[in-house]
Parts: C-alpha cells; structure tokens; sequence
C-alpha cells in the first residue's frame, strides 16, 4: 500500500516575538492520501496559512520556524522526504516540482516584468531540465489544459493583459507544470467573484480526477468546502479542534 502523499505529525511552528516564542501552530496532525482533498478551514489567524508555509519552508527566516513535529512528502518518484531535516537546497528541489502552490491573490504572486508563459516554463526548465523551446511549449500546452482560450496568444502576454479569473488560471497552470503529488491551494478563490470561484473550483477538480494529486485547500469559505473537499479539519487558535469527512 502506497505511503500517503502528505502526513504531519506533531507540528509546531512559532515564531520569535518581544524575545519569545509564540506557538503559531501546534499539536497538529494531518494526512492526504492520493487523490484526495483536504480543506483546512477557520477564522482568519487561526494558523492555516502558517501550516501551509510550514510544509513548503517558507515561514519567515528571521522569527519563524519548525519547533517539533514532522512532515513527511511523498515525491513523485514514490521515495518518502522528511521535510524538516532538508537543507535550504534541498527543498528548492522540492518547491515547485513535488509541491506546488497556489495563491490568493496571481496578481501578486505572478511577475509583472515577465510573460505569463515564461513563469510557468521557469519551473519546467529549472526541475525538469527541459529546453527553453520545449519549457515554452509546455507551458502554452498548461494554459490549454486549464481552459485559457487561445494560450499560445496568452504565452506571451503580461499578468496585467489577463482577467483576474484568467490570472489564476495561469498561477495553477505554474503550480502543476512539474507535475506535483501535491498541490496547497492558499484561499485561491477568495479575490474572485462567485461565478469564476465556481469554476475554478470545477478546474482543480478535474486537474485532480486526471493526475491523481492530493490537495490540502486552505480556505475559509464554507460554501466551497461544500462543493470540493473529501475531508475537513477545523483550525482554532493553531490547533485543529475537529475534523471528519
């Protein structure tokens, strides 16, 4: 039997405030098994962003860190890597490839100065060490696949020439371009309207059902957990509190 693509155990993570350490998260256990969606929900402070940043390594250097607890990955290649025992260099490996991650907001999490399909060709040539010919026709092959119309034209335009539903299309198409056992998706509906929330959470089920990856989708909408989550967990006060199906 298969390793599940995700298992926290016994998470801590706090960070370094007035010379002490505060527990953003704590106690924390949770897994996602392949094809499976897991929605971490709760009021705003309550640690999900922070369990999200945990897992991909990116709490603030400076006054955050990973005080217990463990994050287990499983890679592409099946093999199982602890996260927290990873040096910097080796989780750059992992960001982008094995994880991918999508945000609230593509208009700050795209880069103005660059062309749409030359951010999503960056991972696929940095991780998968493809050609700059063969990474830009990936790339315009993903915005395809997540139902841009005309992507080829797209490629080559700037994230302020997309709509804002458009946009995240394209920040999903960068989040699965390496092809990941797991995607986080950060409240990526939240700076949409209802319709195009609709449908991007129509897309992320069907990217799912055709790749099989897990998904950890952290929101606090309700209604959106309705439509798209296997499996819920409660965070309050950096602790899940409750979860079930």
């Amino acid at each position: 039997m298969d390793a599940p693509i995700l298992s926290i155990s016994g998470l801590r993570a706090v960070f370094r405030i007035a010379g002490r350490d505060i527990a953003a998260v704590q106690d924390l256990d949770l897994v996602i098994g392949s094809g499976e969606t897991v929605a971490l929900v709760g009021e705003s402070g309550s640690g999900k962003s922070v369990t999200s940043l945990s897992i991909i390594g990116l709490l603030p250097k400076k006054i955050g860190h990973i005080a217990e607890g463990s994050i287990a990955l499983r890679r592409r290649d099946r093999t199982v890597a602890e996260l927290t025992g990873l040096d910097p260099e080796s989780l750059r490996k992992v960001r982008g490839n094995d994880i991918g991650m999508v945000f609230q907001e593509p208009m700050t999490s795209l880069n103005p100065v660059y062309t749409i399909g030359e951010q999503i060709a960056e991972p696929i040539r940095i991780h998968l060490g493809k050609s700059r010919r063969d990474a830009a026709a990936d790339a315009v092959r993903l915005l395809a696949q997540v139902g841009i119309p005309d992507p080829d034209r797209r490629a080559r335009q700037y994230p302020h020439e997309l709509s804002g539903g458009m946009r995240q299309r394209a920040t999903i198409a960068m989040a699965l371009s390496c092809d990941p056992t797991l995607l986080i998706a950060d409240e990526p509906t939240t700076a949409l309207d209802v319709t195009i929330q609709a449908q991007i959470l129509d897309l992320l089920a069907e990217l799912q059902a055709q790749r099989g990856m897990g998904i950890l989708f952290v929101t606090h909408n309700l209604g959106a957990v309705a439509e798209i989550a296997d499996r819920v967990a409660v965070m309050y006060a950096g602790r899940i509190v409750e979860s079930g199906p």
